[in-house]
């Protein structure tokens, strides 16, 4: 039977992290050659490709099975070393977290500096939208997922977390210049409205609503969520915005409605379904969180 050796298939979780062979090496203190050989030598033993030699370095999908391995491994050692009384500061646990933008903008920093003053760990974060993260649990790049995905990942296990609540906002200066006569279909149609990137598809879901052909109008994008919050605030365009981000410009009327349904977007977290007391104990703090701040508005 084959075996899988561990610190082959963590030289393959470097390559894929650091995301060429030159750069794997440095981390891992060997030479490229040295690095390009281990990866060989497994994927010899185990007769299949396991990564693509592009820049960045990807993985095939058994390659995404190994790493995933290595990582559940890596995590599991630490536990026991802690069991143990083996572990030190200086040897901390790397848990890689996929998250959405807005989650990160809003409610999802304050349990991991919390974590970061129990235990020995440090926080690898991707952001990518909600839509996309669960794809990051599958290929092994993370071990938990913040997602608009309900169906458990292969290897997962699911707990809900509750809505981001969006809503149809710009300044009143916008709103007179562009809206004037109410958001009706034909001044939307030309108003300017801002997308975080080109997978961003709530204020294209919100036009439709509106009766709307979302090709219209004219688009900014602006790829960062204290950004395109900032950028709604200064008039670039309208947007939807989550509520956690607008209330306080509502508030004080520095922005308004334009009316419209909110977007509710329900939320996930997704781990995999692995005993750990570090994973275990980041879940327990984000969840808490996420249904502090989400559920509120669940229950309105």
């Amino acid at each position: 039977m084959a075996r899988i050796p561990f610190d082959l298939a963590e030289t393959l979780a470097a390559v894929v992290d650091e995301g060429t062979l030159d750069a794997a090496a440095a981390r891992l203190h060997v030479t490229p050659s040295a690095v390009s050989q281990r990866v060989k030598a497994l994927e010899q033993q185990l007769g299949q490709v396991l990564l693509v030699r592009s820049k960045p370095a990807r993985l095939t999908d058994a390659g995404a099975a190994v790493v995933r391995l290595s990582r559940q491994a890596a995590l599991l050692e630490h536990d026991t070393l802690a069991q143990l009384g083996a572990g030190t500061d200086s040897a901390r646990a790397t848990v890689s977290l996929a998250v959405n933008a807005d989650s990160l903008a809003t409610w999802f920093l304050s349990p991991l500096a919390a974590l970061g003053e129990r235990h020995p760990v440090v926080f690898d974060l991707h952001r990518d939208d909600q839509d996309f993260t669960a794809g990051l649990l599958t290929s092994g790049t993370v071990m938990a997922a913040v997602t608009s995905q309900a169906a458990p990942v292969a290897g997962c296990r699911v707990d809900a977390l509750g809505l981001m609540r969006y809503e149809a906002v710009a300044t009143p200066a916008f709103v007179s210049r562009w809206l004037g006569g109410g958001a009706t279909a034909e001044a939307l149609a030309v108003a300017p409205v801002i997308d975080f990137d080109r997978r961003d598809e709530l204020q294209t879901r919100w036009l439709r609503a509106q009766g709307v052909d979302a090709s219209l109008p004219p688009r900014h994008r602006v790829p960062a969520s204290n950004d395109f919050a900032a950028a709604t605030r200064l008039g670039l365009g309208w947007a939807l915005l989550p509520a956690l981000q607008s209330a306080d410009a509502l508030a004080s009327g520095e922005l308004v409605t334009l009316g419209g349904a909110a977007v509710d977007v329900p939320l996930y977290w997704q781990q995999w379904n692995l005993h750990s007391t570090l994973l275990d104990a980041v879940a327990g703090a984000v969840v808490a969180e996420g249904r502090r701040v989400l559920g509120a508005v669940s229950r309105r």
